[in-house]
């Protein structure tokens, strides 16, 4: 059931200075102006970075000023980063405006993220496949290979790379620009990498054809990180989970130690 507006807090919220309020009879009075006239003039350029009141009276070029509702600290760009609810007629000083301002007690602003769900709908268009034939080693020098128990990969030391899993890369485009998602497949195959909960192994699936578009299936999708030598496959569904070997598991989702989360890329094999 949608919630009824609380009227009588509304009208105490608006009190200015042109307003009475009365707590005795619990009802307002409008001396002058009626509350639904009330105006609010723009931030000044001088109040940026600074303590100022959201009320209806002058507050930047004064030392000592009086408060009517709150007030906030303001980036340059007129970003609230900081709020405190006053009293009325409250009166505070620079001294004051400072205490506030260095006050880690204070209550913060956060910026507001991307809701989950927003974020698994957005859409991933296949742009090209950018390595080919690509064998995966870790830092113990252990290849990825094929699990013959079922559709899992493993880490092992290989003195033969013919016997390692070869992955063909394919990378996709999105609104962000900063991060750049990709698909392992094994080369020859239809088998995808699909990213499953943290500690859980990796699995195998079959898919008809690359996708040309990835919308729910984005188990498939790995944000790759490239520093130096080392590369990094982050989980798109799961984040801060990448892909990682140890010994003697299977290959796994984890966010790092005791796992292996980086990797060496040999690619063009044979």
């Amino acid at each position: 059931m949608a919630k009824v507006p609380d009227l009588f807090e509304d009208l105490k919220n608006c009190y200015s200075e042109n307003e009475e309020y009365s707590s005795e009879t619990d009802q307002l009075s409008l001396n002058q102006k009626s509350f639904y006239d009330a105006r609010y003039d723009p931030l000044h350029e001088d109040c940026m970075d600074k303590f100022t009141s959201l009320s209806t009276s002058e507050t930047c070029k004064t030392s000592q000023l009086t408060f009517k509702e709150s007030v906030v600290l303001v980036t340059g760009n007129g970003k609230v980063l900081k709020r405190r609810r006053l009293s009325y007629n409250q009166i505070i000083t620079d001294d004051d405006l400072e205490a506030v301002a260095n006050d880690p007690e204070e209550e913060i602003i956060q910026p507001r993220s991307a809701p989950y769900s927003s974020q698994s709908n957005m859409k991933y268009n296949f742009m090209q496949v950018i390595k080919q034939r690509c064998i995966l080693n870790d830092t113990l020098n252990q290849s990825i290979i094929r699990d013959i128990s079922g559709p899992y990969l493993m880490a092992a030391a290989l003195n033969d790379l013919q016997q390692a899993v070869k992955f063909d890369m394919g990378a996709y485009i999105s609104n962000d620009d900063s991060k750049l998602p990709v698909t392992l497949r094994i080369s020859k195959t239809r088998l995808f990498l699909s990213a499953q909960n943290e500690d859980e192994p990796v699995l195998l699936k079959e898919m008809p054809e690359t996708p040309k578009v990835i919308r729910d299936e984005t188990n498939l999708l790995f944000f790759w990180e490239r520093h130096g030598t080392k590369n990094y496959f982050e989980s798109v569904a799961h984040p801060e989970l990448f892909i990682a070997t140890s010994q003697e598991r299977q290959v796994h989702m984890a966010r790092g130690q005791p796992s292996i989360i980086d990797f060496q890329i040999l690619e063009n094999q044979p």
